[in-house]
Protein backbone atom coordinates (compact mmCIF):
# COMPACT_ATOMS: atom_id res chain seq x y z
CA UNK A 1 0.00 0.00 0.00
CA UNK A 2 1.36 3.44 -0.97
CA UNK A 3 1.72 5.84 1.95
CA UNK A 4 2.19 9.59 1.63
CA UNK A 5 2.67 12.42 4.07
CA UNK A 6 0.79 14.84 1.84
CA UNK A 7 -2.92 14.70 2.84
CA UNK A 8 -3.93 16.52 -0.35
CA UNK A 9 -2.45 13.94 -2.72
CA UNK A 10 -5.57 11.68 -2.87
CA UNK A 11 -7.67 14.69 -3.86
CA UNK A 12 -5.40 15.36 -6.84
CA UNK A 13 -6.11 11.84 -8.12
CA UNK A 14 -9.90 12.29 -8.01
CA UNK A 15 -9.86 15.94 -9.14
CA UNK A 16 -10.18 15.18 -12.92
CA UNK A 17 -13.28 13.04 -12.35
CA UNK A 18 -14.81 15.62 -10.00
CA UNK A 19 -14.23 18.36 -12.57
CA UNK A 20 -15.81 16.23 -15.29
CA UNK A 21 -18.89 15.57 -13.15
CA UNK A 22 -19.20 19.25 -12.30
CA UNK A 23 -19.10 20.11 -15.99
CA UNK A 24 -21.56 17.40 -17.06
CA UNK A 25 -24.09 17.92 -14.25
CA UNK A 26 -23.19 21.22 -12.61
CA UNK A 27 -23.21 23.45 -15.69
CA UNK A 28 -26.69 22.38 -16.92
CA UNK A 29 -28.03 22.80 -13.38
CA UNK A 30 -26.70 26.35 -13.15
CA UNK A 31 -28.19 27.11 -16.58
CA UNK A 32 -31.60 25.80 -15.56
CA UNK A 33 -31.61 28.09 -12.52
CA UNK A 34 -30.60 30.99 -14.76
CA UNK A 35 -33.24 30.17 -17.39
CA UNK A 36 -35.96 30.04 -14.71
CA UNK A 37 -35.49 33.80 -14.16
CA UNK A 38 -35.53 34.72 -17.87
CA UNK A 39 -38.05 34.90 -20.70
CA UNK A 40 -36.17 32.60 -23.05
CA UNK A 41 -36.69 32.75 -26.79
CA UNK A 42 -34.16 30.54 -28.54
CA UNK A 43 -31.03 30.32 -26.41
CA UNK A 44 -31.32 33.52 -24.33
CA UNK A 45 -33.75 36.15 -23.14
CA UNK A 46 -34.26 39.14 -20.82
CA UNK A 47 -34.23 38.82 -17.03
CA UNK A 48 -37.80 38.74 -15.67
CA UNK A 49 -37.15 37.78 -12.04
CA UNK A 50 -39.91 35.69 -10.48
CA UNK A 51 -42.34 36.20 -13.36
CA UNK A 52 -42.07 32.58 -14.55
CA UNK A 53 -42.76 31.28 -11.05
CA UNK A 54 -45.76 33.59 -10.66
CA UNK A 55 -47.12 32.41 -14.00
CA UNK A 56 -46.84 28.79 -12.91
CA UNK A 57 -48.35 29.26 -9.47
CA UNK A 58 -51.33 31.11 -10.94
CA UNK A 59 -52.08 28.47 -13.56
CA UNK A 60 -54.81 25.91 -12.66
CA UNK A 61 -53.17 23.23 -14.83
CA UNK A 62 -50.04 23.37 -12.65
CA UNK A 63 -52.09 22.78 -9.52
CA UNK A 64 -53.89 19.91 -11.24
CA UNK A 65 -50.54 18.34 -12.20
CA UNK A 66 -49.31 18.65 -8.62
CA UNK A 67 -52.52 17.05 -7.38
CA UNK A 68 -52.05 14.11 -9.73
CA UNK A 69 -48.46 13.60 -8.54
CA UNK A 70 -49.70 13.64 -4.94
CA UNK A 71 -52.34 11.05 -5.83
CA UNK A 72 -49.64 8.82 -7.30
CA UNK A 73 -47.93 8.83 -3.87
CA UNK A 74 -50.60 6.37 -2.78
CA UNK A 75 -48.47 3.79 -4.59
CA UNK A 76 -45.65 4.17 -2.04
CA UNK A 77 -47.28 2.44 0.98
CA UNK A 78 -48.96 -0.11 -1.30
CA UNK A 79 -45.62 -1.09 -2.85
CA UNK A 80 -43.89 -1.27 0.54
CA UNK A 81 -46.54 -3.50 2.14
CA UNK A 82 -46.92 -5.86 -0.82
CA UNK A 83 -43.15 -6.05 -1.36
CA UNK A 84 -42.50 -6.99 2.26
CA UNK A 85 -45.10 -9.77 2.23
CA UNK A 86 -43.98 -11.17 -1.15
CA UNK A 87 -40.28 -10.99 -0.19
CA UNK A 88 -40.91 -12.89 3.06
CA UNK A 89 -42.92 -15.55 1.21
CA UNK A 90 -40.08 -16.01 -1.29
CA UNK A 91 -37.57 -16.04 1.57
CA UNK A 92 -39.48 -18.90 3.20
CA UNK A 93 -38.74 -20.95 0.06
CA UNK A 94 -42.27 -22.04 -0.72
CA UNK A 95 -42.51 -24.86 -3.30
CA UNK A 96 -41.39 -23.47 -6.67
CA UNK A 97 -39.69 -20.42 -5.11
CA UNK A 98 -36.97 -20.30 -7.76
CA UNK A 99 -39.55 -20.02 -10.54
CA UNK A 100 -41.52 -17.41 -8.59
CA UNK A 101 -38.42 -15.24 -8.10
CA UNK A 102 -37.81 -15.28 -11.85
CA UNK A 103 -41.44 -14.46 -12.68
CA UNK A 104 -41.53 -11.62 -10.16
CA UNK A 105 -38.44 -9.98 -11.68
CA UNK A 106 -39.66 -10.11 -15.31
CA UNK A 107 -41.62 -6.78 -15.26
CA UNK A 108 -38.50 -4.86 -14.24
CA UNK A 109 -36.53 -6.27 -17.17
CA UNK A 110 -39.05 -4.88 -19.65
CA UNK A 111 -38.58 -1.27 -20.74
CA UNK A 112 -41.17 1.19 -19.48
CA UNK A 113 -42.43 2.11 -23.00
CA UNK A 114 -43.06 -1.58 -23.74
CA UNK A 115 -44.91 -2.07 -20.46
CA UNK A 116 -46.95 1.10 -21.01
CA UNK A 117 -48.00 0.27 -24.59
CA UNK A 118 -48.91 -3.35 -23.81
CA UNK A 119 -50.94 -2.51 -20.69
CA UNK A 120 -52.62 0.38 -22.49
CA UNK A 121 -54.00 -2.16 -24.97
CA UNK A 122 -54.75 -4.55 -22.11
CA UNK A 123 -56.99 -2.04 -20.28
CA UNK A 124 -58.85 -0.67 -23.31
CA UNK A 125 -62.63 -0.96 -23.28
CA UNK A 126 -62.51 -3.86 -25.77
CA UNK A 127 -59.20 -5.12 -24.44
CA UNK A 128 -58.34 -8.51 -22.88
CA UNK A 129 -59.04 -7.38 -19.29
CA UNK A 130 -62.64 -6.37 -19.95
CA UNK A 131 -63.20 -9.37 -22.23
CA UNK A 132 -62.08 -11.65 -19.39
CA UNK A 133 -64.51 -9.92 -17.02
CA UNK A 134 -67.35 -10.39 -19.48
CA UNK A 135 -66.54 -14.09 -19.92
CA UNK A 136 -66.87 -14.72 -16.17
CA UNK A 137 -70.09 -12.71 -15.98
CA UNK A 138 -68.67 -9.52 -14.44
CA UNK A 139 -69.89 -7.17 -17.18
CA UNK A 140 -70.63 -4.55 -14.52
CA UNK A 141 -66.89 -4.11 -13.93
CA UNK A 142 -65.96 -3.94 -17.63
CA UNK A 143 -65.27 -0.20 -17.63
CA UNK A 144 -63.44 2.18 -19.92
CA UNK A 145 -60.29 2.14 -17.80
CA UNK A 146 -58.18 4.29 -20.11
CA UNK A 147 -60.89 6.48 -21.68
CA UNK A 148 -62.60 7.63 -18.51
CA UNK A 149 -61.16 10.78 -16.85
CA UNK A 150 -62.19 9.38 -13.46
CA UNK A 151 -60.35 6.06 -13.95
CA UNK A 152 -57.37 6.86 -16.18
CA UNK A 153 -55.02 8.07 -13.42
CA UNK A 154 -55.82 5.07 -11.19
CA UNK A 155 -55.19 2.73 -14.11
CA UNK A 156 -51.79 4.34 -14.68
CA UNK A 157 -51.15 4.00 -10.95
CA UNK A 158 -51.80 0.26 -11.10
CA UNK A 159 -49.35 -0.08 -14.02
CA UNK A 160 -46.68 1.81 -12.08
CA UNK A 161 -47.20 -0.38 -9.01
CA UNK A 162 -47.00 -3.56 -11.09
CA UNK A 163 -43.59 -2.65 -12.46
CA UNK A 164 -41.98 -0.64 -9.66
CA UNK A 165 -42.82 -3.18 -6.96
CA UNK A 166 -40.18 -5.52 -8.36
CA UNK A 167 -37.25 -3.31 -7.34
CA UNK A 168 -38.56 -3.09 -3.78
CA UNK A 169 -39.03 -6.87 -3.59
CA UNK A 170 -35.42 -7.43 -4.72
CA UNK A 171 -34.12 -4.95 -2.13
CA UNK A 172 -36.07 -6.54 0.69
CA UNK A 173 -35.20 -10.07 -0.37
CA UNK A 174 -31.51 -9.15 -0.43
CA UNK A 175 -31.81 -7.80 3.13
CA UNK A 176 -33.68 -10.92 4.26
CA UNK A 177 -30.96 -13.19 2.89
CA UNK A 178 -28.45 -11.41 5.14
CA UNK A 179 -30.46 -12.07 8.33
CA UNK A 180 -29.46 -14.63 10.91
CA UNK A 181 -31.70 -17.64 10.20
CA UNK A 182 -31.03 -19.08 13.67
CA UNK A 183 -32.93 -16.19 15.25
CA UNK A 184 -35.98 -16.88 13.10
CA UNK A 185 -35.76 -20.61 13.74
CA UNK A 186 -35.52 -20.01 17.50
CA UNK A 187 -38.61 -17.80 17.39
CA UNK A 188 -40.48 -20.49 15.45
CA UNK A 189 -39.49 -23.14 18.00
CA UNK A 190 -40.76 -20.84 20.77
CA UNK A 191 -44.16 -20.84 19.10
CA UNK A 192 -44.06 -17.56 17.20
CA UNK A 193 -46.38 -17.60 14.20
CA UNK A 194 -45.67 -16.27 10.72
CA UNK A 195 -47.15 -12.84 11.39
CA UNK A 196 -45.42 -12.59 14.77
CA UNK A 197 -42.03 -13.34 13.22
CA UNK A 198 -42.76 -10.79 10.51
CA UNK A 199 -43.82 -8.05 12.92
CA UNK A 200 -41.38 -8.49 15.81
CA UNK A 201 -38.24 -9.87 14.12
CA UNK A 202 -38.19 -9.24 10.38
CA UNK A 203 -39.79 -5.78 10.23
CA UNK A 204 -37.32 -4.10 12.66
CA UNK A 205 -34.44 -5.53 10.60
CA UNK A 206 -35.92 -4.04 7.42
CA UNK A 207 -36.10 -0.45 8.73
CA UNK A 208 -33.10 0.76 6.71
CA UNK A 209 -34.36 -0.72 3.44
CA UNK A 210 -37.86 0.64 4.02
CA UNK A 211 -36.56 4.15 4.71
CA UNK A 212 -34.34 4.06 1.63
CA UNK A 213 -37.05 2.82 -0.71
CA UNK A 214 -39.63 5.20 0.77
CA UNK A 215 -37.52 8.19 -0.30
CA UNK A 216 -36.61 6.64 -3.68
CA UNK A 217 -40.23 5.78 -4.51
CA UNK A 218 -41.41 9.18 -3.26
CA UNK A 219 -39.02 10.86 -5.70
CA UNK A 220 -40.12 8.44 -8.45
CA UNK A 221 -43.79 9.36 -8.07
CA UNK A 222 -42.97 13.06 -8.12
CA UNK A 223 -40.29 13.27 -10.78
CA UNK A 224 -39.89 9.98 -12.66
CA UNK A 225 -43.23 8.85 -14.11
CA UNK A 226 -43.05 10.72 -17.42
CA UNK A 227 -42.47 7.61 -19.52
CA UNK A 228 -45.59 5.92 -18.12
CA UNK A 229 -47.79 8.97 -18.57
CA UNK A 230 -46.52 9.90 -22.03
CA UNK A 231 -46.73 6.41 -23.51
CA UNK A 232 -50.12 5.54 -22.02
CA UNK A 233 -52.13 8.69 -22.58
CA UNK A 234 -49.96 11.81 -23.01
CA UNK A 235 -51.82 13.39 -20.09
CA UNK A 236 -55.28 12.44 -21.33
CA UNK A 237 -58.10 11.96 -21.63
CA UNK A 238 -58.20 15.73 -21.33
CA UNK A 239 -55.81 16.58 -18.51
CA UNK A 240 -56.83 13.72 -16.23
CA UNK A 241 -53.31 12.23 -16.13
CA UNK A 242 -51.28 15.44 -16.41
CA UNK A 243 -48.20 15.34 -14.15
CA UNK A 244 -45.38 17.81 -13.53
CA UNK A 245 -42.92 16.16 -15.91
CA UNK A 246 -45.39 16.26 -18.79
CA UNK A 247 -46.25 19.83 -17.81
CA UNK A 248 -42.56 20.72 -18.22
CA UNK A 249 -42.35 18.82 -21.51
CA UNK A 250 -45.34 20.68 -22.97
CA UNK A 251 -43.96 24.10 -22.06
CA UNK A 252 -40.60 23.17 -23.54
CA UNK A 253 -41.81 21.65 -26.82
CA UNK A 254 -45.33 22.87 -27.57
CA UNK A 255 -45.29 26.36 -26.02
CA UNK A 256 -41.57 26.95 -26.64
CA UNK A 257 -41.13 28.57 -23.23
CA UNK A 258 -37.92 27.08 -21.76
CA UNK A 259 -37.95 29.65 -18.95
CA UNK A 260 -41.26 28.41 -17.59
CA UNK A 261 -40.19 24.80 -18.02
CA UNK A 262 -36.96 25.56 -16.16
CA UNK A 263 -38.87 27.14 -13.29
CA UNK A 264 -40.92 23.97 -12.76
CA UNK A 265 -37.73 21.90 -13.08
CA UNK A 266 -36.10 23.97 -10.34
CA UNK A 267 -39.07 23.33 -8.08
CA UNK A 268 -38.82 19.58 -8.68
CA UNK A 269 -35.08 19.66 -8.09
CA UNK A 270 -35.48 21.44 -4.75
CA UNK A 271 -38.17 19.02 -3.57
CA UNK A 272 -36.09 15.95 -4.44
CA UNK A 273 -32.99 17.49 -2.84
CA UNK A 274 -34.88 18.04 0.41
CA UNK A 275 -36.07 14.43 0.39
CA UNK A 276 -32.53 13.14 -0.14
CA UNK A 277 -31.20 15.32 2.70
CA UNK A 278 -33.93 14.01 4.98
CA UNK A 279 -32.88 10.44 4.17
CA UNK A 280 -29.24 11.21 4.97
CA UNK A 281 -30.27 12.92 8.22
CA UNK A 282 -32.39 9.96 9.34
CA UNK A 283 -29.70 7.42 8.47
CA UNK A 284 -27.04 9.46 10.24
CA UNK A 285 -29.17 9.60 13.39
CA UNK A 286 -29.64 5.82 13.30
CA UNK A 287 -25.90 5.18 12.87
CA UNK A 288 -25.14 7.42 15.84
CA UNK A 289 -27.64 5.49 17.97
CA UNK A 290 -26.08 2.18 16.93
CA UNK A 291 -22.60 3.41 17.87
CA UNK A 292 -23.76 4.91 21.17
Amino acid sequence: MIRTKNPLLPYFFVAPLVLLLLFVFGYPLVQIFDFSFRRIRGIDGPWVGLENYQLILNQPLFHEAVQHNVQLLIAVPIILILSLIIAVILYDRVPGWRIYRTIVFIPYILAVPIVAVVLKKFFQYDGPFNEALRVVGLDLFALDWMGSPDLALWTVLSVIIWREIVFCIVLMLARLLSLDEEMLEAAQLDGAGWWQRLWFIILPQMAGVIEFYFVVSFITMIAAVFSYIFMIGKGGPGTSTMVLELYIFNFLTRSSLPGVASAVSVMLFLVTTVLILILFWVRRGEREQELA
